[in-house]
């Protein structure tokens, strides 16, 4: 199973992620701008495994730049108290 496939198991794995990002010294200018490339690239290349994947893609394809950069960051604060660790 992916970490795609369940919301719960997405959100944990950018927590981990993210953890990991701070961990290594990245700023949060950095871990921003990793979001948004991050983003880009799901919502062009991958198909959403589940309904909040779908809403994200479809917010994301609507969105200025600036709105994408936006929603990265909004997805940033929603997982940083996820994850495993």
């Amino acid at each position: 199973m992916s970490v795609l496939d369940n919301w719960g198991s997405w959100k944990d794995f950018l927590g981990d992620r993210l953890h990991q990002a701070e961990g290594d010294g990245l700023d949060d200018r950095a871990v921003s701008e990793l979001a948004y490339e991050v983003g880009d690239y799901l919502a062009n290349q991958v198909d959403a495994k589940n309904d909040q994947e779908a809403v994200l893609r479809d917010l994301w394809s609507v969105a200025s730049k600036e709105e994408q950069h936006a929603i990265a960051n909004m997805m940033v604060k929603l997982v940083h108290n996820n994850g495993t660790k």
